[in-house]
């Protein structure tokens, strides 16, 4: 029995192994959130047994939990970079599937048909304005940059407000806001879905997301000209990672001890 015992946790540190990994080899990505291992002991009992003489039977991993703590904050002076100083995600849309992502990596350009999206072509989602930036509707839409005004003045710069406002500049002097950056929040964030390129889905047990705008509430302020690095902290995670490797060595030791003992018993019976 203690082979099985001691297998449970080689297993439970490689897992801790891979995902202090996968923190670390993520410490330079935008909008990053590190994760972290929760472990639950194993028991073997019933009602009848004597609650003196239950064994515990090894350990399991009870869940792998994502940290959604703010990550520092990096001044670029881009334009179109924007970090959440808050607890909200930016919203964007595939235009090839229709999926709707939520993430905090605000590193956003412009392609050739003037929508505003993130590094894998999923356009940025706002709410439609009138010409103050006062939101004329409640739900989200692709957030796209006119390539001329009504005056037949053609495109000349785009800048974000701190209030989420989508301001565009034309060539005859004039601007105009198009749009204002929606947020979203979300009852239990630790159950979003992860899919990569700092992106997470909702789930069932994230709860449905909740929209708004920069600034109100828990949706958090917009920083303009500004990306949220990721949270890892190398520190942390080289102390975790020697834990790790500590706790899968001992697991080892205790697998050898267990064999020395099963030997020295077959050569007693030889």
């Amino acid at each position: 029995m203690s082979f099985y015992v001691s297998l449970s946790g080689l297993k439970n540190a490689q897992t801790e192994l891979g995902v202090t990994a996968h923190n670390i080899s993520n410490a330079e990505t935008t909008g990053f959130k590190k994760s972290r291992v929760n472990f639950s002991d194993i028991v073997a009992g019933s009602a009848y047994s004597n609650p003196k003489l239950i064994q515990g039977i090894g350990s399991t991993v009870e869940a792998i939990s994502q940290n959604f703590a703010l990550g520092p904050i990096e001044q670029t002076g881009s334009a179109l970079d924007l970090a959440i100083n808050g607890s909200g995600f930016f919203t964007a849309v595939s235009a090839q599937t229709g999926q709707t992502y939520y993430t905090r990596n605000g590193s956003f350009s412009t392609d050739e048909n003037g929508y505003i999206r993130d590094g894998d072509g999923n356009r940025l989602q706002g709410f439609p304005t009138d010409a103050a930036g006062t939101p004329t509707s409640t739900t989200l839409g692709d957030v796209k940059i006119p390539s001329s005004n009504a005056a037949g003045s053609s495109f000349a710069g785009v800048t974000v407000n701190n209030d989420g406002n989508v301001l565009v500049s034309f060539a005859d002097g004039t601007s105009s806001v198009i749009g204002k950056v929606g947020l979203a929040t979300f009852i239990a964030p630790a159950g979003l879905l992860q899919v990569g390129s700092s992106n997470w889905q909702a789930t069932g047990l994230s709860g449905t997301a909740k929209y708004g705008q920069p600034g109100a509430g828990e949706f958090g302020n917009l920083l303009s000209g500004a990306l949220e690095r990721s949270n890892v902290d190398i520190g942390e995670e080289l102390v975790s990672l020697i834990a790790a490797q500590r706790y899968f060595q001992a697991n080892a030791k205790a697998i050898d001890t267990a064999t020395q003992i099963s030997q020295t018993i077959i050569n007693l019976r030889t």
